[in-house]
Order: C-alpha cells, then structure tokens, then sequence
C-alpha cells in the first residue's frame, strides 16, 4: 500500500523529467536511431542497444534511459518496412507480417498496410505501457506461476500455430516445422554438450545456426532470387495504391483485433525467453482462427498485418515488467537494456521499483513517447519510402543481398555464415517451391532450443518427483490451473487450425506438374531426417539424445506418411505442387539456377579475396551485365552500395568477412 500510495507522485514526477528539452532530445536521437537500425533486415534492437551502451558512461541517467528506450520502442515499427516492401523479415518480431504484408505490396497497396501497421504499432506500444505501468506492482504473482511445465506448455501453444500455417497439406505443416525443430538441436546439447544432428565433426556447426541467418535465409533469400528472376518492379501495378488514411480505416474496422493481440503481446511479452521470437506468430495465429472470412489470409489480408503488429509492440512493454520487477530479462534485448541500467548506475529489480520509482517511471512515459514519436515518424515516410516498391527490382537486389549477408555475418563473424545463408537461402526456395510451409519451419526453430530446454528441466524434476512421491508429486507438479488452460488453448488451436486452416488458402489451386521432383525433394528429406534419427541414436548421454530423437521419430513418421500418400496420389494432386510448373516463377525470364549464380559468385570471390573486394567485383558485374545499365549507372550504383556498408560498419565497429588473400596480405580497413 506503501507502494501504491507514491506511485501517484511518482508518476508526475518522472512526467515532469521526460519532458525536459534535452532529454526530449535524447528520445528523438533514440528513435531515429531505432528507425535506421530496424529498416536494416537482421540487425534488430541488440545491434541498436550495443551501439550506444558506450555513450552511458558518464550520462545523464533519465537522458541515458530516453536514448535507449527511444531506440528499443520503435525497432518493432520500423522493421516493417522491410517486411512488407520487400518480403525480408526487419527482425525476428516482423516475420509473420511478411505473410500478407508483403503480398499487398505485390498488389500496389504498400502504403496502405504501412499505415495500417504503424497504427497498430503506435497502439499495441501504448496498450504495453499501460500494462507496464499498472503491472509494476501487481506482475509478481502472475510471473512466478510460470513454473517449468507452465513455460513449457506455453513453447507447445507457439509449436500449435503451425495448424494455421501447415497449408493445403496438413503433414507438410508437420514436416516443416519438424524440420525446424531439428535444424535447431544441431551443435552442442545444452544439459551434456554432445555433438549432435549430424554435425559431422564440422566446427562451426557445433554452435548451431543464428536466428538472423535462418530467418534470412528462409524468406528473404527465396523472395529475393524469385523478384529477380522474374526482372520488375515488387509493385505489378507499378502504383502505390491507397495510402496512410485507409490503413486508418483498416486499424478503425478492425480495432477489437488490435485490442486482443496487444493483450496476447504483452502476456507473452511478460513471460522471460519468449519475446518477440514467438509472439507475432501467435497473434497470427490468433488473427486467422477468430476471423469469419480466412480466404485471404497469405494473399494480402489487412488483418494478417494489424494482428502481429499489435502485438509486436505491445511485447516490449510486456518485456520490461521481469526486466524491472525481478531483473529478469524478458528477451535478449531486455539483457542489453540491464546492461545499460547498470552502467547508469541502477540495479534493475525489486530494489529500482522500491527506491527509484520515478526513474522507473520515466522508462513507461519514455516508452509512451518513443512509441508515439516513432509511429509517427513511420507514417509521414510511409508513402515515400513505399515507392521503393515501383523501382526495378534488379537494381535492389544487389542492395538488400549486400545488407543480408552483412546482417548474416556478425552472427560469427565468420565465412561460415555467408555459407550458412546459402544453404539455409537454398533450403527455402525448395520449401517454397514445393509447397511447404516456411513459416512452419522458422517456428520449430525458434522454440527448438527452449522446448528441449524445459523439457529437458521438466523431465530431471518430474523424474525426481516420482523416485520421492510417486505419481501424485508429479500430479502437483504440473496439475497446475495455469498449465491446464494453456494445454485447453493448445488443443483447441490445434483442432481449430486443423478443421479451417485449408480456408486460409481459399479455392486458390497450386501448380502441379509431373511427380519427379516433388517425390526426390521428399526422399531427400526422408533420407536426412533418418540420417538425424540414427545420429541421435548414438549420442551417449541421455539429455542431449531425448529431445532430438523424439522430435526425429516423429518427423520421420510424418515423412513416411507423406511419401505413402505420393505413391497412391494421382499427378494432379495438390501434394505434388511444383511451383515451377506455373505461376510466376513458372512464367518467369530468367532461370533459378542462373539466378543463384550471381549470389554463389559472390560467396566464392569473398572466399578468395575478402567481402568487399568480391562485392565490388559482383556489383560491377552484376549491373553490367544482368542490369544492363550504362557504365555511368553501374559505377554510381556500385560505389553507392560499397560507401553504405562502410558507413554502417565504421559506426557499428564491425568487420568484413576476409578471404585467402588476407592471409598473405595485410590489407588497410575495410579490406581486412
């Protein structure tokens, strides 16, 4: 009550701090900053945080707290740029936009799903620190039911989404996100440290495979060589359609949604290790089983942005309640965030709430601000910046697989990593080209190392459990309310996504053509996952070898099946869908493989000289001959791309991947 009775005062007095001109200033510099670090693809709200954890020595506390907050508040708006422009996840929180976002950019209505998203974003991060504010005080209860099999229960409630998402093919959706799962268990086992899936001996993959580098490599890659193949502007229409004042209308028609996802956005924000590496699938997820009318849903339905960019945003203020109640991060970026509050000088948990509750408070009206500030920002450029969707996307293309391979390459800092993005790249366009769900796969790799994680923990305690009392201590254990209702919710998403996740795709018809190829991409699969299967078989400590081989078993059952109906199924079937058969990618000029080309050139030339030598090398190339653009042009354009990744590297302090000659040759920066 003691608490209660100052946060009133408090309130206003960390009103009357924020609004100070300098420190007004701050979150301005803030958002900008946040803007330019989210329109990047990959980079996201770590990079941003890292970059200017430097400055807090020395600062002004409530100027050092609005500079970040500023940043953290508007990365999950700006990173929709590239989500809906150009089909690359901005960030791990912007995936599920790209499912209808981007195909509204397709159509020549970019501006209008910006709009829409900006406004969603500007209320889901206002609905956040409302919550934020009120949950200070009243969060602890609710955070500390989230016991083990409760954590656990809520990984398999993201795991359910994959019913919405599985496609015309049901078992597809399950292999998918198999898939997923297992390509997240390759590396080192996280109770023992054994070698696992496969990693034959190989060092880089013994520490498994970045976020960035797989969320990169299963959308924008595809996207990416499926524009350029076919050699035209994003835009058909070549026009930008309707712009900020119907995405307004959209949000208005559809403001309940918004209201619901921003609360599933701030719950799952709360919960410590999920973020925004779940939460916009679930409110996707959400968005679909509640609407009436699923025939749109992947092809450009405005709710397929509003719901995830809810949430998104709502997540940040969710995210900061662990963060500043227990000093618990409630994502990596909240772990930067506690970095900077110490350098600051303050101890994020129990103790800032009781003796710095209005510098706690200035972080909530920073993030009120930020988020205000930010959208805003976003609307005003939405039109401008949605024009880059009538250039010819043979110009982008060098541009965004530039930005995509350097985002790619700080995972490591390794050549690894550009391979990595090849092969993961080279992964996505079969799985989109036969039909299988790549967001179904992004999501078992996102929740693979957190379900093995707490089902690893669940198992030790629950096996402890019973040696001491029996079944009925497991019983209580996990016969929790909390966890009964999440597993009610999973099952009826499951059983919902199952009986009406075929409406998603309307009459639409894919293309089919002969059996060969889909039935040797499904061997190829089968062969790799037995190959997984038999590996986990051989890991000789149990923890490391249950998760792997459960998750295994079961995706070879699901292939097993798959190729059982391929061999009874008639050639026009849906399972034998062949996206080179028809469509765009059917009908289009250039060849895959010719396409690709240009990208493993670039991967073999930084190989020998180093990225920027080979990069240079590429653009000239590239605009030269696949262009067709003047020497002028090829020259501007090319020294335009280099002098951009050098000034984004020279301010983040980052390298460049080296090649053979650096090691005969000592070269000045950024050749290095």
């Amino acid at each position: 009550m003691e608490l209660l009775a100052t946060a009133g005062p408090a309130l206003m007095e960390a009103l009357a701090l924020i609004l100070q001109p300098q420190q007004i200033g701050f979150l301005v510099c803030g958002v900008l900053l946040g803007l330019v670090i989210g329109v990047f693809p990959g980079l996201g709200g770590i990079a941003g945080l890292s970059l200017v954890l430097p400055f807090m020595f020395g600062m002004d506390p409530v100027a050092g707290l609005a500079l970040m907050i500023g940043l953290i508040a508007v990365v999950p708006t700006s990173d929709t740029f590239s989500s809906v422009l150009l089909g690359i996840p901005g960030s791990a929180a912007s995936q599920a936009t790209v499912l209808d976002g981007f195909p509204l950019a397709k159509r020549g209505e970019a501006g209008r799903a910006l709009a829409a998203a900006f406004v969603s974003s500007l209320f889901g991060g206002l609905f956040g620190a409302l919550v934020l504010t009120t949950m200070i005080f009243f969060a602890r209860p609710l955070i500390l039911a989230f016991n083990i099999p409760a954590m656990l229960a809520v990984t398999l409630l993201g795991l359910s989404m994959v019913a919405i998402l599985a496609g015309r093919i049901p078992l597809k959706g399950i292999v998918a996100a198999g898939l997923g799962l297992l390509a997240g268990t390759i590396g080192l086992g996280g109770p023992g440290g054994s070698p696992r899936m496969s990693t034959y001996d190989t060092p880089y993959l013994l520490e498994g495979f970045s976020l960035v580098i797989v969320g990169l490599g299963i959308f924008a890659i595809p996207e990416i060589v499926s524009l350029l193949r076919q050699d035209r502007a994003i835009s058909k229409s070549g026009t930008l359609g309707r712009g900020w004042l119907d995405g307004l209308r959209d949000w208005t028609r559809n403001i309940w949604l918004s209201v619901k996802c921003s609360g599933i956005g701030v719950m799952v924000g709360m919960i410590p290790g999920l973020g925004g590496t779940v939460v916009d699938w679930i409110a996707y997820g959400y968005t679909v089983q509640s609407a009436k009318d699923k025939s749109q849903f992947g092809k450009g339905d405005i709710r397929g942005v509003i719901g995830p960019e809810s949430s998104n945003n709502a997540k940040e203020g969710g995210g900061l309640v662990p963060t500043l109640v227990f000093g618990i991060p409630g994502s990596a970026s909240m772990a930067v965030f506690i970095g900077g509050l110490a350098l600051l000088g303050y101890e994020a948990g129990p103790h800032m709430v009781r003796n710095n509750l209005d510098v706690t408070y200035t972080i909530v009206w920073s993030l009120a601000l930020a988020n205000v500030v930010g959208a805003g920002l976003c609307i005003f450029l939405a039109n401008p910046i949605a024009r880059l969707t009538t250039i010819r996307f043979t110009l982008l293309a060098p541009f965004l697989f530039m930005m995509i391979a350097f985002a790619a390459f700080q995972a490591r800092q390794s050549l690894g990593d550009l391979v990595a993005l090849m092969v993961i790249g080279l992964i996505g366009i079969f799985l989109r080209r036969f039909d299988f769900s790549r967001a179904a796969f992004l999501i078992g790799f996102v929740l693979s190392s957190q379900a093995e994680a707490y089902a690893s923990q669940f198992y030790q305690i629950a096996s402890s459990r019973m040696r001491q009392g029996g079944f009925e201590g497991v019983l209580d254990y996990v016969g929790t309310p909390l966890v009964f209702g999440i597993l009610v919710l999973t099952v009826a998403s499951v059983w919902i996504g199952l009986k009406q996740g075929k409406h998603v795709y309307g009459n639409d018809s894919t293309p089919v053509g002969a059996k060969r190829a889909p039935v040797i991409f499904m061997l190829a699969i089968t062969l790799y996952v037995a190959v997984s299967v038999w590996n986990a078989t051989t890991i000789g400590f149990a923890g490391d070898k249950v998760f792997p081989l459960t998750v295994g078993t079961v995706t070879l059952v699901g292939c097993s099946l798959l190729l059982l109906r391929m061999r009874r199924a008639a050639e026009d079937d849906a399972i034998f869908a062949d996206n080179e058969q028809g469509g765009e990618d059917g009908a289009a000029p250039h060849g895959l493989w010719a396409t690709l080309g240009w990208f493993a050139g670039l991967l073999a030339l930084s190989a020998l000289f180093g990225f920027i030598i080979a990069l240079a090398i590429f653009l000239l190339a590239f605009f030269r001959v696949r262009a067709q653009v003047s020497w002028e042009r090829t020259l501007l354009l090319s020294a335009s791309a280099i002098t951009l990744i050098c000034v984004l590297a020279g301010s983040l302090g980052r390298d460049f991947p080296p090649g053979l000659l650096q090691q005969f040759v000592d070269l000045p920066w950024p050749l290095t």
